[in-house]
């Protein structure tokens, strides 16, 4: 059985799969969460990272939740992940990216937290800065390599993506041929090698862990600002992205106008139509693949939740009991256990 978490507006909201559907239910969250993750090896353990607070963590899936440990030392928390490889003390070690960019990484479930200060001693550290906050920056994706327990990507908004073979102890800068406006990254649970960027120029693309990479961005004009990406787990070269035209038509409702566009072996990208919404009034969407069901993509947003069962090429909307007021708010992040 899966089960999907995701946060808009001030209330985290669980969507289980449950013998003949879906049901959803509206959870109270200690605040705005802007990201979360989930703990694959303990069930209800959630971490939720908020702006101005810092993070939280629930072990009854959003119930309750409680403050994490110290050593996290900025309260605008951005980014999480959980490792895929490694489990100590019982945790599976879980990672958490802020702003200004700070990437800290802890081995006890978020109790106690080490700094990565190598993240800030890469040449290209002067140029990182985010547009709507110029005089910052920050880690908006964290991506551990399913493949290699020592490496660990750093997506840095705007920056680019940054690479470390040793777990964060070191950091290689940008490759040429990346995104700097790094929003997403995806690496594949069964081909070594492969990494996904989603960025505000479009898509970059690496097929040897991040050494080289590639811009791919034909078909995508005039949506080449990209934030959303999953790849099928059946199929390496078959990729999803949630795309607009600009960051003022991504993210608020009352302006919006995305799209899911689908790109395969290699291909131009081309626009996905076939059971999803109008562009205009659908914010970006939230988009996961499922592990272990090759061709299936979940996908979420302010209009209602989705799935895919053709590797992208057509859509169902899911019925749940969506909330009116979702409606108006953008999905801020997606977690699936």
């Amino acid at each position: 059985m899966k089960t999907l978490y995701f946060s808009a507006g001030n209330s985290l909201y669980e969507i289980k799969e449950e013998k003949g559907g879906w049901v959803m239910t509206e959870k109270p969250a200690p605040n705005v969460l802007l990201c979360l993750a989930a703990d694959p090896d303990n069930p209800g353990r959630l971490y939720g990272g908020t702006f101005d607070d810092g993070l939280f963590i629930s072990d009854d899936g959003g119930g309750t939740w409680e403050p994490a440990g110290a050593g996290i030392t900025h309260n605008r928390v951005m980014s999480l992940a959980v490792s895929p490889t490694e489990n100590i003390h019982g945790y599976r070690v879980v990672w958490a990216g802020t702003e200004p960019s700070g990437l800290f990484r802890s081995e006890d479930g978020g109790r106690t937290w080490t700094d990565c200060p190598a993240l800030l001693d890469l040449p290209s550290k002067s140029t990182w800065s985010f547009p709507p906050r110029p005089e910052t920056h920050h880690v908006r994706f964290i991506e551990p390599d399913i493949h290699d327990a020592e490496r660990i990507f750093a997506g840095i908004e705007l920056g680019g993506v940054m690479r470390s073979e040793d777990k964060g102890r070191s950091f290689e800068d940008r490759k040429p041929g990346s995104q700097h406006d790094s929003h997403t990254l995806a690496t594949h649970p069964e081909v070594t090698g492969r990494v996904y960027e989603a960025a505000g120029g479009g898509y970059a693309e690496s097929f040897d862990s991040g050494s080289t990479w590639e811009t791919f961005n034909d078909g995508l004009d005039p949506y080449s600002y990209l934030v959303g990406i999953a790849a099928d787990s059946g199929n390496a070269d078959i990729t999803i992205v949630s795309a607009a035209k600009s960051p003022m038509t991504a993210y608020k409702p009352s302006n919006a106008e995305t799209i899911l566009m689908r790109r395969e072996n290699g291909g131009r990208w081309e626009r996905v139509h076939e059971g999803l919404p109008d562009p205009d009034g659908s914010a970006i969407f939230s988009l996961a693949s499922d592990r272990v069901a090759a061709g299936v993509f979940y996908a979420l947003n302010n209009t209602g939740f989705y799935i895919s069962r053709d590797s992208g090429e057509t859509w169902n909307k899911v019925n749940v009991e969506w909330p009116g007021h979702l409606k108006d708010k953008g999905v801020n992040w997606m977690t699936l256990v």
